[in-house]
């Protein structure tokens, strides 16, 4: 993720000025936006690269790369999606500092053409000597900068480019009004989009290969499928707020790869036990039952496999600064696995 002080905002500078009318051309906008910093179990996002500053929100926990998106990221039901982008504070110094590096950057590199220097130019007149005074450096302790941010992995969705306001101060103490602001909610659905979960691969018994007309039991390894959390943080400008949004496998959705099979339940849908348990581990006593979670498949799939696809549904809740909480859309996340499914061989004697 990173603050757009350059090549997003370059776009909005349509009209900004009264003598001309600026037609920035995103093509001259080539600066390097810049990774945050990535390690086993944190994600942060907070150095400048040179040319712009990085988000300040910080992952912990179960969670994904900031760089790209995960084949093991939930996916949310309905049409809810997080947002691409938000707004979050910055420093009157760093918004400075960042605001002058990028100006540099464009004015004093030949390859630029002379109307995206006088854009530039004109962007940062709005700051420095137009609607604010040196970028209120004067008023340092009595406000903060906002600006708008972006998920670095989501930039070829509309969301990412719907945070459209040009950076605007607040006084301390202040609550922008934009939406996407963020807030103890924000940092939980951002939180959401890095989740980081487990392999949705159940375990099987028979384990290799099942039989024609015998159930087969499926169950979830409770030491692997458990809740994860992701908390996400952001101290900046003045602001210090946390958001941790947990993860609860709830039910189980199984598809044979077939209609020449049947599952357990009928519905196909294995719910959570009171154990917090979802299907059950076979034993040798239950050969004569009827697994509370399987399948039965009526013909084999002769010398290759039928796909099973096993689909996840995972509670989401939330919980933040100032007693702030709630639940989520819930998620989704399935993967195919190959089962063997075999004739019974008579024995003639």
């Amino acid at each position: 993720m990173h603050i757009v002080t350059s090549r997003h905002l370059r776009f909005m500078l349509i009209g900004l000025a009264a003598t001309c009318v600026i037609t920035p051309h995103p093509t001259y906008a080539d600066v390097d936006l810049g990774r945050g910093n990535e390690g086993a179990s944190t994600r942060q996002e907070g150095s400048t690269n040179g040319h712009t500053l990085q988000s300040r929100i910080t992952f912990s926990g179960s969670t994904r790369g900031n760089t790209e998106a995960s084949p093991k990221t939930v996916t949310p039901v309905d049409n809810w999606i997080p947002p691409a982008c938000w707004y979050e504070p910055m420093t009157a110094e760093e918004f400075a500092a960042s605001m002058e590096k990028a100006y540099d950057s464009v004015v004093n590199d030949p390859r630029q053409p002379g109307y995206a220097k006088a854009g530039q130019g004109q962007y940062r007149e709005i700051y420095k000597d137009g609607k604010y005074k040196n970028y209120n450096l004067d008023e340092k302790n009595r406000g903060s900068w906002w600006v708008a941010a972006q998920d670095h992995s989501r930039l070829n969705e509309s969301g990412a480019w719907a945070c459209d306001e040009l950076p605007f101060w607040v006084e301390r103490g202040g609550t922008p009004l934009m939406k996407n602001t963020a807030t103890p909610r924000i940092l939980a659905e951002l939180a959401y989009n890095r989740i980081q979960l487990p392999d949705t691969v159940v375990s099987l018994a028979p384990a290799h290969a099942t039989k024609v007309n015998l159930p087969t039991w499926v169950w979830l390894d409770t030491a692997k499928f458990k809740e994860v959390s992701v908390t996400a943080t952001l101290n900046a400008g003045g602001i210090n707020i946390q958001a941790i949004t947990t993860a609860r496998p709830i039910s189980l959705k199984l598809e044979p790869g077939t209609l020449d099979a049947k599952t357990f339940p009928p519905s196909g849908e294995c719910v959570e036990d009171a154990d917090g348990s979802i299907g059950e581990r076979y034993s040798r006593g239950n050969a004569n039952d009827t697994p509370p979670c399987g399948i039965e498949y009526f013909r084999s799939s002769i010398d290759g496999n039928f796909r099973l696809r096993a689909v996840l549904t995972w509670k989401i809740t939330w919980k933040g600064t100032g007693d702030a909480g709630g639940n989520l859309p819930n998620g989704t996340f399935g993967k195919d696995q190959d089962i063997a499914v075999e004739e019974i061989q008579a024995i003639n004697r």
